[in-house]
């Protein structure tokens, strides 16, 4: 712990008086972690100030610690700052960020801080970071300065204002210190660990206006440690690169911490970039609208002969943004045909799914769904900045072509404004939908002689490997096993590769020589055995941002889910957060498994314990919004009154209320075979 104390010396301040002066409890609800940064550092939880002081002093006054007991302490109940601030940012939002800060849409972290003499300034900076695919965080007197500037702050615009301080910044790090929790198999208490693993994996830099006060001095002195180029703008002289040149910064900072960046503008009158992809567009900004309900509208991508596509070519079929009423809602059809030598007929609804994502890089463009139940929406701003409908057209074909170089050759859309051709196109569209389900219909793990990997996660979790069949999807829940076929077919080195399965150790278990002999390679030889259907046996790895954790229960042989949204304690004992935090980074946990919504309604969902008859728990939000598909298979597996007998939160917050809840309507896993 030498070079954290000299961290202090070189902010030339201490903090223990503050520390000794706080009283009462320090603890965060939304995470698993404690005090994140003290528990990663020593291993003890805090609870208190006087275990806080005592970890303290056991790290030799880290200021990271001390910063993060003063907040702790100030956002206690009433003290967490009102919006936009976000304070202390939970592990279900976190763990909701986890593909993103693999798949490349998320290239690394910022920390801007202090506060600018000039809001433009700050503005600028904050908008390059956003179009160079950089989460931000914001501490200081930079958010007042930034929303002066009319500039949109949230997580959906991915410029976070952490809090008014500048010890605010500390949240910074203890999103650092989590992500190495949660996804790198970094063990509490390993701080030497912890802090290899943030110079080495973590690509963050900070970016530091004038007029911090000693503790954000303290704070920022010791990014360093954590391998965090410091960019100083003025009045910060602890920088490692000081300059007077606001429009460097960034580049510089990225440049340092080996961010590579190949950011294509799009030569339209907005701004582009997966920071706009999380906003929303509400009806009092909108200009234009388009389905959703109230008008017809759909989306389809159609591979063509190289003759029959004009690279580039924009067709707008219908009236354009200037003969449209405002707060109207205009039919629309979005024909995107793409030529390629390699382009395959079966590449066409993967590809298709990516305009959803293309629309929604524009500021001012808003898209939900797909086929022809899109939505989308054209904000007041965007069309007074010019944006005209041809432009959502351009957005669409210049993604496509910066995003699959090697795949398309020529790419044209056309986007269709009439209400007699939107119809015509739509009915042609749900004739190509409805062909395409039959294709892939009904597809079985028995169908296929090989299996996909993704191992995206192994940024931060290098032993992990997640192993994709027909019948389960990734565990995030956005890969499935045709994506991984043709993410490989599109990219052979990727991520995701195919996995031969051998032959059969385990039918029930779903255990194969193939996917054993992958699963030890890619996990660098951590991982000898997996079985794919079962969570009992030698299950499947976790990284860290799966949408739901399946565990057993034994106490009344049945097995529970819960998604990373529920907030609540489960009958388990623990909430979502603590139990994802024993089973992430890359570990194989016996009776624990992390897995997609989607998985649930599979025929391999737990075969080896028995199936869904032994599912007996699963939280409202998800039982109602999977009550359709979920009730169909119940009924298609011959277990009709199954649904009813799935208890939730409503019905069961503890174990005694489930063993009560689960005799009173006689659920099947009670008279199962024993899980143990």
């Amino acid at each position: 712990m030498t070079e954290i104390k000299t961290a202090i010396t070189l902010g030339n301040v201490s903090l223990k008086d503050k520390l000794n002066a706080i009283n009462g409890p320090l603890t965060y609800e939304e995470t698993a972690y404690h005090l994140p940064v003290a528990y990663a550092l020593t291993g003890r939880p805090v609870h208190t100030a006087q275990e806080a002081v005592l970890v303290y002093n056991l790290t030799s006054e880290n200021p990271f610690v001390a910063c993060e007991t003063l907040m702790a302490f100030s956002e206690q109940g009433s003290g967490r700052e009102p919006a936009p601030y976000t304070g202390f940012i939970g592990d279900a939002v976190l763990r909701k960020l986890g593909y993103s800060l693999v798949d490349g849409s998320i290239l690394g972290l910022a920390l801007v801080i202090g506060t600018p003499g000039n809001a433009d300034v700050a503005s600028r900076i904050c908008r390059e970071l956003q179009e160079k695919y950089m989460l931000t965080f914001l501490a200081g007197d930079v958010v007042p300065s930034l929303a002066s500037a009319s500039v949109k702050l949230g997580l959906e615009y991915r410029l976070i204002p952490l809090g008014s301080t500048s010890v605010h910044g500390v949240h910074f790090v203890d999103i650092i210190t989590r992500v190495a929790l949660m996804f790198g198999g970094v063990v509490p208490g390993d701080a030497g660990r912890l802090l290899a693993y943030a110079n080495q994996r973590a690509k963050a830099i900070a970016i530091v206006f004038p007029g911090l006060d000693n503790e954000g001095i303290a704070l920022v002195d010791a990014l360093r440690l954590l391998g965090i180029p410091i960019i100083s703008l003025g009045g910060y002289e602890g920088g490692e690169w000081i300059t007077t040149v606001p429009q460097d910064a960034v580049r510089e900072g990225m440049e340092r911490k080996g961010i590579k960046v190949t950011v294509t503008a799009i030569p339209i009158p907005m701004s582009c970039s997966p920071a706009f992809e999380g906003k929303s567009i509400r009806k009092e900004e909108m200009y234009v609208e388009f389905g959703g309900g109230r008008s017809p509208a759909f989306e389809l991508l159609r591979v063509k002969p190289a003759s029959e596509v004009t690279d580039g070519l924009i067709r707008v079929i219908g009236p354009e943004i200037g003969s449209v009423k405002e707060g109207s809602a205009v039919p629309l059809g979005i024909i995107v045909d793409v030529a390629g030598k390699s382009m395959r007929k079966d590449f066409e609804p993967v590809l298709e799914r990516r305009i959803h994502n293309f629309v929604n890089y524009g500021e001012g463009s808003w898209h939900v769904a797909q086929r022809d139940l899109i939505w989308v929406r054209i904000s007041k701003e965007a069309v007074k900045n010019g944006i005209k409908i041809e432009h959502i057209g351009k957005l669409i074909a210049t993604k496509f072509r910066i995003d699959f170089p090697d795949l398309l050759d020529a790419v044209q859309v056309t986007m269709l404004t009439d209400l007699q051709p939107v119809e015509a196109g739509k009915k042609d569209a749900e004739a190509v939908y409805e062909e395409r389900d039959r294709r892939i219909q009904g597809m079985k793990d028995t169908d296929v002689d090989l299996f996909y990997s993704c191992t995206l996660c192994q940024t931060f979790a290098p032993n992990h490997v997640c192993i994709i069949t027909p019948e389960r999807p990734a565990l995030c829940g956005a890969i499935s096993w045709l994506d991984g076929k043709i993410a490989y077919e599109i990219s052979p080195s990727g991520a995701n590769q195919p996995v031969e399965k051998g032959a059969v150790i385990d039918r029930d278990k779903g255990e194969f020589e193939g996917v054993n002999r992958f699963v030890k390679k890619a996990s660098h030889g951590e991982v000898e055995r997996c079985s794919l259907y079962s969570i009992m046996e030698y299950p499947m790895t976790c990284c860290g941002c799966f949408e739901c954790i399946a565990l057993m229960l034994p106490e009344v042989n049945g097995i529970m889910v819960v998604n990373r949204e529920y907030k609540g304690d489960t009958p388990s004992g623990m909430s979502f957060s603590t139990l994802a935090g024993t089973i992430g980074g890359g570990a194989q946990t016996p009776g624990f498994a992390g897995i997609s919504k989607n998985y649930i309604l599979s025929d391999r969902f737990l075969q080896d314990e028995g199936g869904i008859q032994r599912l007996v728990w699963l939280p409202s939000l998800v039982k109602e919004e999977m009550k359709s598909r979920l009730g169909k298979k119940l009924n298609e597996l011959g277990h009709p009154d199954l649904f009813e007998k799935i208890a939730d939160e409503t019905k069961a917050s503890t174990l005694e209320e489930l063993i009560a809840f689960l005799d009173e309507v006689q659920h099947p896993a009670l008279t199962m075979k024993p899980l143990l």
